[in-house]
């Protein structure tokens, strides 16, 4: 089995790249740290890379909105790079922050004649919210989603809000199979429509989620581990429900 290289994009304000970074590699891949600056200085850098990511944290501060300066440096600099990066059938992964900016540079949804499909936006109550949440796999198209159905992971953000342009826009993704992860309808955190907790792409190599899989790679993370059974599907190695996903995307290139 070849191991992956996976790129994890920095920018200042990243800070969960070395969380990230450790997850890949538990799941048997090989990954690097690069900022910004230095695939804009030099984009054949990518070329080596199989997997891209985009962690979370709060990158240049978030000073404008969640992702948009980063997102707005790849719309000027890095389309066409990350463009040929998705055609070359390689995956793409946006953690929280880095949802926020798949979704805003057009790498996840690309923009239609009237502009962008969908963003994120302000949680319902207005704040940032930090807690445990339940989900569910809702596409079978996801490659990072494989064989993974009922999930509980954290999330940490003030703007996970999904929303998009119209009802007729949602139709189309759902029945296409990319509203792939889902918050418990009694569990949603932040008031996205139709509790949507992550978006995949057309092809499902490209995928952003709000909930940190980072996070809950070891059982031992879970808020009540001590007190509770081992109850997921990797019982046996002590492993939390986030790192199926970073499994799945090893095993991609098997």
């Amino acid at each position: 089995m070849m191991k992956p290289n996976v790129l994890i994009l920095r920018a200042p304000g990243t800070n969960c790249d070395n969380e990230t970074a450790y997850a890949f590699e538990l799941a048997g891949a090989k990954t690097e740290k690069i900022h910004i600056n230095r695939l804009l200085e030099n984009v054949s850098i990518l070329d080596r890379f199989q997997i891209l990511c985009f962690p979370g944290g709060f990158s240049y501060g978030d000073d404008i909105a969640a992702g948009r300066i980063l997102a707005t440096q790849i719309r000027q600099n890095l389309s066409d790079v990350f463009q040929r990066f998705k055609d070359s059938e390689k995956l793409i992964l946006g953690i929280c922050n880095g949802f926020q900016i798949l979704v805003k540079s057009g790498l996840l949804l690309a923009d239609d004649q009237n502009g962008a499909l969908a963003t994120l936006t302000w949680n319902d109550c207005g704040i940032y919210t930090d807690r445990w949440v339940r989900l569910k796999s809702n596409s079978q198209k996801c490659v990072f989603l494989k064989e993974m159905d009922s999930i509980y992971l954290p999330i940490a953000h003030a703007e996970g809000k999904f929303v998009a342009r119209n009802d007729q826009i949602l139709d189309s993704l759902e029945m296409n199979g990319q509203l792939a992860l889902k918050y418990d309808p009694q569990d949603n955190p932040n008031g996205s429509v139709r509790h949507v907790a992550g978006v995949c792409d057309e092809s499902g190599r490209v995928f952003g989620l709000m909930p940190h899989p980072e996070r809950f790679i070891d059982w031992t993370q879970h808020p009540q581990w001590t007190r509770q059974e081992n109850s997921n599907s990797n019982q046996n190695n002590k492993r939390g429900d986030g790192f199926a996903l970073f499994q799945n995307a090893v095993n991609y290139f098997d």
